[in-house]
């Protein structure tokens, strides 16, 4: 069973929240601030959280960052705010999704439940595959492990998301994908209004995996059309 834990410092939205998912077989937690959430991934299994913003003690924003310095777990962050900034705002400290109240039912069961499959796919090792390694110069992914390497080491912390994206570009490496195109392969919805949504994880990455970020050797923008990850052959 999947556990997911639900922060809001309306309760009635958490119960709301609860009724919509409970039937689709997931256990529900529930928090009422930044610091009762971390509290409970402490202690518990967490494979999701939904958090919202603005909330007493420690807000989501807040609360997120201190989850993402230990946990990778699929974040959906949670407000009423509907502007660009503040989706903005969420996915830059960490969160994979954006939704806004008021939302729709089943647009959230439906978020919820691609996130967790991505969550899911990350955490499952292929047995049927034995070779599933991509690389471009010294990036290198072993699908079958989920590691990310740079000349040999470890790359730490990239999110499900992340890591998606990128192994999407990689795979398809020298192939040049617009921002619609990234969005609709990774996230698997329409692409409407995205552009900040796959610019801010493009940004996480190169962090991620780029000595230098701002002159990137492997994940490449092409201005006016999208992004590829460089086909640099093997050293």
């Amino acid at each position: 069973m999947m556990n997911i834990l639900v922060c809001d410092d309306d309760k009635e939205i958490v119960d709301a929240i609860e009724i919509y998912l409970m039937p689709e077989g997931y256990q529900i937690f529930k928090a009422y601030d930044g610091i009762q959430a971390i509290d409970i991934i402490k202690k518990q299994e967490i494979h999701l959280l939904l958090i919202d913003v603005m909330m007493p003690r420690m807000d989501g924003i807040r609360a997120t960052l201190k989850i993402r310095e230990q946990y990778n777990i699929p974040i959906i962050i949670l407000s009423a705010k509907t502007e660009d900034a503040d989706k903005v705002v969420g996915l830059n400290v960490g969160a994979d999704d954006y939704v806004a109240k008021p939302f729709n039912s089943l647009e959230l069961v439906a978020r919820v439940k691609s996130q967790l499959r991505r969550y899911t796919k990350l955490g499952t090792m292929c047995a049927e595959a034995e070779h599933n390694i991509y690389q471009s110069g010294g990036l290198m992914i072993n699908d079958d492990t989920k590691q990310v390497t740079i000349d040999g080491e470890e790359v730490q912390k990239l999110t499900p998301m992340q890591y998606n994206v990128l192994l999407f570009l990689l795979k398809n490496k020298g192939r040049v994908f617009s921002i619609e195109q990234i969005y609709e392969n990774i996230w698997n919805e329409d692409a409407v209004n995205v552009d900040n949504t796959v610019a801010v994880h493009i940004r996480h990455i190169r962090e991620k995996i780029e000595i230098n970020p701002k002159e990137p050797q492997y994940l490449k923008v092409v201005w006016g059309v999208g992004y590829k990850v460089e086909d640099i052959p093997p050293r």
